[in-house]
């Protein structure tokens, strides 16, 4: 009895040893991501950069997001950190999303509206947050300014390619499908759309700017690299892409008080032009650049796209017709185009027919707190750092590219809106950091030792 008795308690200990075993090495996999926030972050990024539309396991950039949340989750619950910091941006996102949530649950399941719902308000939220968890350090802002730099070069790369023609160096190749997206015929990038890949573009053309003021990248990388950000959105052969970088470009020289960084930007100028005096060159170039400049039926569509919306908001003006509803309820309200699906290509206009005033009011209380996030002062400890006065001056730029294209297309793009929204995290997360009491403390300290009078 006594025997049967130990040889029990020993196959029971063996048993908990296996079954502890086993639980540290599932658990290995999440240690290993928790250890590194900051690569999981940038991966999830990519992910969402090229996303491979219509194909298997498209769902990446979600698995990616969500293992993203589970590290940096049991990363802050080790730490003792709070979770979730709301902002005053938190709140309109919140709004936004349970807006958007209350409409798609009382519609048929349907697969697009949930993937535009994560892509429109989910993702933006969640990166937000994590954002200000993850880019807590001067070392982790850094690679996450590196890269800025390789998807822009890569941005760049891919709309050059395809602008002379040598497309057997353009990845992923579903970027020349025709059947998926829109603007084949334009350098639309992993985006499949032309106007979102001109605004990654041009967002991440000021990072590189402000990188080359800084000397994070010098000598031919930097005259390269800013050389042919130009003729990369000059091959996206859109006008809303080529007026947003003209005038963010002219509002640095204009208006900004380096003069390092006007000169710069004065470069970045006459590279353009001399990029677009050398397509002229070509006949080819110069009949699609001309055709594009003297196009009027976009705006034809665009009007009749824009009445017909208007008409639809004025039917729902306060609730809306809830997301993903519009496309065919658009093409019945428009008339000259036969299509079944129509899209406002506006986000501001998208925005009020698919959750009324409500929505759009929201939608411009987020922005305004976005906006003030860049008012606010820089820690002493961070004045040379990627968070310095410099990003802090260029942030209204940043912005008005955003809002200037999101006039001309539907910010549904989940790497534009994450990446922006991933920025504005950053800049939350250094507020919080100028108001904790150790930075009260010594800013209190620093104004006591200039008020004393020398010895």
């Amino acid at each position: 009895m006594t025997s049967l008795s130990a040889g029990t308690m020993s196959q029971s200990v063996l048993d908990g040893d296996a079954a502890g075993r086993g639980i540290r090495l599932g658990l290995r996999p999440l240690q290993a991501m928790m250890l590194a926030p900051t690569g999981l972050f940038l991966a999830a990024l990519t992910a969402m950069l090229l996303r491979p539309p219509d194909v298997p396991f498209y769902e990446i950039d979600r698995l990616a997001l969500a293992l993203l949340v589970l590290a940096v989750a049991g990363r802050v619950v080790l730490k003792r950190q709070r979770l979730l910091p709301m902002e005053q941006a938190s709140w309109p996102m919140i709004g936004l999303t349970l807006l958007a949530g209350a409409s798609i649950v009382q519609q048929p399941f349907n697969c697009q509206s949930w993937s535009l719902l994560i892509a429109k308000f989910v993702a933006p939220f969640i990166l937000f947050h994590m954002a200000g968890l993850v880019f807590r350090e001067e070392r982790s802002l850094r690679q996450f300014e590196w890269f800025s730099l390789l998807v822009l070069a890569y941005l760049s790369f891919t709309a050059i390619a395809f602008l002379i023609g040598a497309k057997s160096l353009i990845f992923p190749r579903f970027i020349l499908d025709d059947s998926l997206g829109y603007h084949a015929d334009r350098a639309r990038g992993p985006f499949l759309q032309a106007v979102a890949n001109g605004v990654s573009l041009n967002l991440l053309g000021l990072l590189a700017l402000r990188a080359f003021l800084r000397g994070r990248i010098r000598g031919f990388r930097a005259a390269s690299l800013l050389a042919l950000l130009p003729v990369a959105i000059l091959a996206t052969m859109t006008r809303a892409v080529w007026l947003s970088f003209a005038v963010s470009v002219g509002v640095l020289i204009v208006r900004s008080h380096n003069r390092k960084l006007r000169w710069i930007c004065v470069a970045v100028t006459i590279a353009g032009t001399l990029a677009l005096l050398i397509a002229l060159s070509f006949d080819d170039q110069r009949r699609a650049l001309t055709e594009r400049l003297r196009e009027s039926g976009p705006i034809e569509f665009r009007q009749a796209v824009y009445a017909g919306g208007w008409q639809m908001f004025l039917e729902k003006p306060f609730t809306g017709w809830g997301v993903n509803q519009m496309p065919e309820e658009l093409a019945r309200h428009v008339s000259g185009y036969r299509k079944r699906e129509l899209y406002p290509h506006n986000t501001y206009l998208e925005l009020l027919i698919e959750h009324g005033l409500v929505g759009l009011a929201l939608y411009g209380w987020l922005m305004w707190e976005i906006l003030r996030l860049g008012w606010n002062s820089v820690p002493r400890a961070e004045r040379d750092g990627f968070l310095n006065q410099q990003f802090h001056a260029l942030w209204p730029v940043l912005l008005g590219v955003y809002w200037a294209n999101a006039g001309v297309v539907g910010m549904n793009y989940q790497f534009v809106n994450g990446f922006l929204f991933s920025l504005a995290g950053m800049l939350a997360a250094q507020q919080r950091r100028l108001a904790s009491p150790v930075q009260l403390e010594s800013s209190l300290r620093l104004r006591v030792l200039r008020r004393r009078p020398a010895a």
